[in-house]
């Protein structure tokens, strides 16, 4: 006699289902596992400490005060007079004139006026066209090197720099009234007044066609070699 099993009692008949239901807990089980996202905590790092750099420190700089040269010395012409000489001349007696009542007493006031000056003896600081040496700029530096003679007491010393010298050339081209604007010795100074002194005619300048007196600035240098 066999023995034959119910149908509530016989698995095998279920084993596609079982296994169909394992493989998707299964494959669920995986995309969980994958889908899954463990937070990663950084150590902290010992000896670092976060700062803000510096800005960048600027100094202006400063230009330093220019000095304003004086202004040049004019040495005034002194005159000496002589007081001791004797006067034949009779003074009035001021205090014993007599004036008779009935005369009439006119007292004239003399104003001086100061007399103007003429077209020639205005003095320009530019013109249309500006005195000219003697065959250029070339020609007068030409010149100042031939004629000039440093000093002995300044070489002796050491004494070096640049004199400025200022003067006018007049409207027949002759030179006058020079001075030092800026100067650096007494002896470096004389010997460049001279040699602006010894400097030939200039061709005069012209302002609307007519000469004028012109200013002018020549720098002497004197340089030890």
């Amino acid at each position: 006699m066999k023995t034959k099993k119910t149908k509530q009692a016989d698995l095998e008949s279920r084993r596609p289902f079982f296994f169909a239901i394992g493989l998707v807990v299964s494959l669920a089980l995986v995309l969980l596992s994958f889908s899954w996202k463990t937070p990663v905590k950084t150590p902290p790092q010992m000896g670092q400490v976060d700062w803000d750099a510096p800005d960048e420190i600027v100094i202006p700089s400063t230009e330093p005060e220019r000095k304003v040269a004086p202004p040049p010395m004019v040495i005034e012409e002194i005159i000496l007079v002589d007081d001791t000489r004797e006067t034949n001349e009779l003074e009035p007696d001021l205090f014993n004139t007599e004036i008779d009542a009935g005369e009439a007493i006119f007292v004239n006031t003399l104003v001086a006026e100061r007399p103007a000056e003429t077209d020639e003896q205005v003095v320009v600081n530019f013109a249309e066209q500006m005195p000219e040496f003697p065959g250029g700029m070339t020609a007068l530096l030409h010149f100042i090197s031939q004629n000039i003679k440093y000093p002995v007491l300044a070489q002796e010393n050491d004494i070096q720099g640049k004199v400025l010298v200022r003067f006018v050339v007049n409207i027949d081209g002759s030179i006058s009234d020079a001075i030092i604007v800026r100067g650096v010795d007494s002896s470096l100074d004389r010997e460049a007044l001279r040699v602006v002194g010894n400097m030939p005619r200039w061709k005069p300048g012209m302002q609307a066609g007519r000469a004028v007196r012109v200013s002018y600035h020549i720098p002497v240098t004197f340089v030890l070699q």
